[in-house]
């Protein structure tokens, strides 16, 4: 059965004491909620990390994520945080390649494998995103880009590792414009990674793979979007930032 698993990216934003009476606020409505079919993951600049980790490691369903990690293991690399550290502080999740990543920090298929294969080494779980932009989506040719970045970046993983990894879909011309995909928009994006997957690692571990919506899911449509029979959760950005939204989102997974 896929995990259910909604994530929230808070991106750079919020100081530490915003950050820690965020995290507490949406701990104490998931436990009132009763929110334990779902995992919820929290993925905070890091220099919160640790703080948030202490909050919430009662919580059997919520979980600590990374926004990013480095593809090196350890060294002179001023400024970067290493897979080792992550895990060090029980982070479970990584968030890898992210749109913003890629086209911010010119982070390429090779790099994002480096970093996948990283996390796995070190028992972190890899939330790998994928998503095509504005010009790729008008012109039809998302479904081969999207596989493309699929291969490049999972196809060396062998079928245990890869059954660890979560995929996020990310239809860059949906995050923070304000355009939404619709349902049938995503599910038919989120089959299509199913099937790419299916097609190298069978039918069990695609069955069982978790792929997230990650393009401008809020409130209003995260119950839409998340009926769809290939969403299994989502990637949250904005909606995250705020407790009572998060919350929401999460429970319109049910």
């Amino acid at each position: 059965m896929r995990k259910k698993i909604v994530v929230g990216n808070w991106k750079m934003n919020k100081n530490y004491t915003d950050a820690l009476w965020l995290v507490s606020e949406i701990a104490t409505m998931v436990r009132d909620e009763v929110l334990s079919d779902v995992e919820v993951v929290i993925a905070p600049p890091f220099i919160h990390s640790y703080s948030i980790q202490k909050l919430i490691e009662s919580y059997k369903n919520i979980s600590l994520g990374a926004q990013n990690c480095s593809q090196h293991a350890a060294g002179a690399y001023t400024g970067e945080i290493s897979a080792e550290m992550l895990a060090s502080i029980k982070t479970k999740y990584v968030i890898i390649g992210h749109s913003e990543r890629r086209e911010y920090f010119e982070e390429n298929s090779e790099i994002i494998a480096q970093k996948v294969s990283i996390c796995l080494e070190n028992g972190l779980i890899p939330i790998f995103c994928c998503g095509e932009n504005l010009d790729l989506r008008e012109d039809d040719a998302y479904f081969d880009f999207i596989k493309r970045q699929i291969g490049e970046s999972l196809f060396h993983l062998s079928k245990e590792q890869f059954s660890s990894v979560v995929i996020a879909y990310e239809p860059i011309w949906a995050i923070g414009t304000g355009k939404t995909a619709t349902s049938a928009q995503a599910q038919e994006v989120h089959q299509f990674i199913r099937k790419v997957v299916f097609d190298k690692y069978g039918a069990e571990i695609a069955e069982n793979l978790s792929i997230l919506y990650g393009g401008s899911c809020k409130p209003d449509n995260a119950k839409e979007l998340f009926a769809c029979p290939d969403v299994d959760g989502g990637l949250i950005g904005g909606a995250s930032l705020k407790s009572r939204d998060f919350t929401d989102v999460i429970k319109a997974i049910f």
